[in-house]
């Protein structure tokens, strides 16, 4: 009698405690933090739009290596026009090629920000073009997704080297209570491969060690819902919003009450 009172009891509390185990992050970071992988730069691609501005000693030579600036109107009426002001770009050729002022072509697909930004400046010092010259090279379009149980999903810019898993967490609200926290999707085009890297946010040493902790252009990260999410997404199922989940789970607790009832009887 007494294991069929302990297992009624072991029912309901089944039955009542449904909320997902796996929700705090980095468990296994008590005393010791896992070494992070890395810090990898990215690479521009062909396709990328990329800025470089060259400060040179005398305006003459700074105007005739950079690129003008535009004013887009913005919007307004007559009397007020707000406007804003950017920096025309160079967009990467499928050959990973860009024509730049003076140096002509020059292939930047496959190398880094400082990479580009040294070629450049070797390369109109040892054409003579300029002296005491200072290169700097900005992204323009790179952008990743993140979707799925966030609380803000959509495209954001990357506008620096090193943009972690984490910080696209923290810039999309991070995830809504349904996300699965141990396993992250981040789908990365390599070589013209789709190539999908799972996290889990739950471990520490799983995100640090990933190759896809730092992120990459046009990287998509995917938070799967859970379990609970799940059944309320279910049409017909048994769901907390369903009448029929509410009456079964009541003539479920109808019938151990019952058999409780008895037992004690």
């Amino acid at each position: 009698m007494k294991r069929t009172l302990l297992f009624a009891i072991a029912l309901v509390s089944l039955v009542s405690c449904s909320a997902p185990r796996k929700i705090a992050y980095f468990k296994d970071t008590d005393s010791v933090v896992p070494s992070v992988a890395p810090k990898k730069e990215i690479v521009i691609q062909p396709g990328d739009a990329i800025s470089i501005i060259v400060n040179c000693p005398t305006a003459k030579l700074t105007t005739l290596f950079n690129l003008p600036t535009v004013s887009k109107r913005m919007g307004g009426s007559d009397d007020v026009i707000d406007s804003s002001t950017s920096t025309i770009g160079y967009n990467v050729g499928m050959d990973g090629y860009i024509d730049f002022p003076v140096l002509g072509r020059i292939l930047v697909a496959g190398k880094t920000r400082e990479q580009i930004a040294r070629m450049i400046k070797e390369e109109l010092i040892e054409r003579e073009q300029a002296s005491e010259v200072v290169v700097t090279v900005d992204f323009l379009n790179l952008t990743y997704q993140i979707l799925g149980e966030v609380n803000k999903p959509g495209r954001f810019a990357i506008t620096k080297d090193g943009v972690t898993v984490t910080d696209a967490i923290a810039a999309a609200g991070d995830l809504t209570i349904f996300g699965k926290r141990d396993n992250i999707k981040v789908l990365r085009n390599e070589g013209g491969y789709e190539r999908t890297y799972q996290i889990d946010l739950c471990s520490a040493a799983s995100l640090y060690s990933s190759p896809a902790y730092y992120l990459q252009q046009n990287d998509v990260i995917y938070v799967e819902p859970n379990n609970v999410r799940k059944r309320q997404s279910t049409v017909n199922g048994n769901n907390v919003r369903s009448t029929s989940f509410w009456m079964s789970l009541a003539s479920l607790a109808s019938s151990v009450t019952m058999i409780v009832f008895s037992l004690v009887k």
